[in-house]
């Protein structure tokens, strides 16, 4: 009775202390100061077609950096979690050996691969004039190598070249944020590159270099991500 009484006071505490906060919310139809200045400013700072890439790549490049770092201490968590089921279950596979994967499975596999890598190269390299951007263009890459994976669970990895890609795409994108800080006066300013012609492939500064480092650090570390779970089930 007492653990039931001292729930119900906890919740109408809570209830009562976000109340003043809900009373205050009121609907803004406008846009904000920080925001008109996206708007209206973006395109000519920046010179990219996509709004939402100047926002994510340079004026909250932090953020961006912020999340990478995420995601890497994500990839580095769950390999060092798997790493000694992966070794129980690397003596099972010498024991009983590996099943074989479906013949039609693994030639719709190798048929949708490459098929796949251009679609993410794609994303990633076209991500400051449409739709898209590093993070998506990253998991498309990891799809293809999840879909070899299902195909054919015998199949390996070069986790040599996953790590050499993850490490030197990251190391790259820090280069060119100082780059930025140095020679264009911010943290990510992609405007110490040419701005190129708006609209065209090369164009927007850094935006597409720094577009294609993410795509290709995502892409690396959610495949090794996979890689570890696969080899641990």
């Amino acid at each position: 009775m007492m653990k039931r009484l001292l729930i119900i006071l906890t919740l109408a505490a809570a209830a009562l202390g976000f109340f003043p906060l809900t009373s205050l919310i009121t609907e803004n139809m406008g846009l904000t100061p920080l925001a008109r200045h996206y708007v209206e400013k973006g395109a000519d700072e920046l010179g990219a077609a996509n709004l939402v890439t100047s926002v994510v790549v340079s004026y909250r490049g932090l953020d961006t950096l912020g999340e990478v770092m995420v995601l890497f201490t994500a990839t580095t968590g769950v390999t060092a979690l798997l790493v000694g089921e992966h070794k129980k279950k690397e003596s099972e596979d010498l024991a009983f050996g590996r099943r074989q994967g479906s013949e039609l499975l693994a030639t719709g596999a190798a048929f949708l691969f490459p098929i796949l890598v251009l679609f993410g190269i794609y994303i990633f390299v076209n991500g400051h004039l449409t739709p898209g951007g590093g993070f998506q263009g990253g998991v498309v890459l990891a799809s293809a190598f999840l879909l070899l994976l299902f195909a054919d669970c015998r199949t390996e990895l070069n986790h040599a070249l996953l790590k050499g890609a993850e490490a030197f795409s990251g190391a790259a994108y820090v280069a060119v944020g100082l780059l930025g800080l140095w020679l264009a006066g911010g943290f990510l300013d992609p405007r110490f590159l040419p701005s190129g012609e708006f609209g065209q492939l090369i164009s927007a500064g850094a935006i597409p270099v720094i577009y294609i480092l993410i795509g290709i650090k995502v892409g690396s570390e959610l495949t090794g991500i996979i890689d570890a779970m696969r080899r641990c089930s």
